[in-house]
């Protein structure tokens, strides 16, 4: 998940990776890489300015039935979509980005925002409001019959979560200025949006990831930090809310994979890699990647 934020300072607060190359048009090795070097270092967080109005509690983690049909978790990766429609895979485990190619779809704006199928098929949001198909095997690319702007929904942050009878839906939140228009679902059959609920509080604009077991996170950024929020994928209520001092950058996305929350932030033609455990509440800039990262997106497959 991704946006392009241009908000320095506010005043108020607030993708999915698959099994690589499944159901995708050519096959690649989708093995992980053997080694694990322990790259990760603890590092408290700067909390920024407290700009909530209303206490909400810490993000937990309770222990709920998982639903999922997905045997090679540990084998999957988070994939990354950059300013200039590089695509890359990132494996946390290693903290290893691999380049696959780059995605030359029929627009001429950049990528906004993305998120990944369980079938390693990634759909992403262009700043034209156009949404693209993209295979995670080869870059390739085709057009989808979407129309942009349903719902006045333009840009938004995206985020495959499971269902109750183990299918997935694709949620997605309008980016509407400062704060975010609202959470909706797109079809990606029919390719329409369903009709926005909006958030109560008012939320920044935020990226979108979601669970096996049908939970939906957002990673919302403001001026100098941001907040990891959990969302009713159905209500738009917010569950629980952490802030973080991640932030504060150009382009941001966001995954969930193996417990923690996999945050991108960057500026210029790099982003850093922030590892945050919503468990012990710690941030480690983990590593950098080589592009500015814009969308994001994780499996519901990936390991909880």
């Amino acid at each position: 998940m991704k946006r392009i934020w241009w908000v320095s300072f506010v005043v108020l607060v607030a993708a999915c990776g698959a099994r690589t190359g499944l159901l995708a048009p050519e096959e690649i090795d989708a093995s992980p890489p053997d080694a694990k070097p322990d790259a990760h270092h603890d590092a408290s967080v700067d909390v920024a300015p407290d700009v909530v109005e209303e206490e909400i509690p810490d993000v937990v983690f309770p222990d709920v039935p998982i639903i999922s049909d997905c045997p090679d978790a540990g084998s999957t990766f988070i994939y990354v979509l950059g300013s200039k429609n590089e695509l890359y895979s990132f494996y946390p485990p290693t903290l290893e980005f691999k380049s696959i190619g780059v995605v030359k779809c029929s627009s001429s704006s950049t990528p906004n925002s993305m998120a990944v199928t369980r079938s390693g098929i990634a759909f992403a949001n262009f700043l034209d409001g156009n949404l693209f198909e993209i295979s995670t095997a080869n870059a390739a690319c085709k057009p989808t019959t979407y129309v942009p702007n349903q719902q006045n929904f333009g840009t938004y942050g995206m985020g495959y979560a499971s269902d109750a009878d183990g299918g997935e839906t694709l949620h997605v939140d309008g980016f509407g200025g400062l704060y975010a228009s609202g959470l909706a679902t797109i079809d990606t059959t029919a390719f329409t949006l369903s009709t926005p609920v909006a958030f109560p509080p008012q939320t920044f604009n935020c990226e979108l990831t979601g669970t096996g077991g049908g939970r939906l996170f957002g990673f919302c950024p403001f001026g100098s930090g941001g907040y990891v929020m959990e969302f009713n994928p159905v209500t738009a209520q917010i569950i629980s809310s952490a802030q973080i001092a991640a932030g504060g950058k150009t382009a941001f996305a966001f995954a969930f994979w193996g417990g923690d929350f996999w945050i991108f932030t960057g500026t210029g033609g790099v982003s850093n890699v922030t590892d945050y455990d919503p468990i012990a509440k710690t941030e480690t800039i983990a590593t950098t990647a080589p592009i500015a990262i814009v969308g994001a997106g994780v499996s519901t497959c990936a390991p909880q």
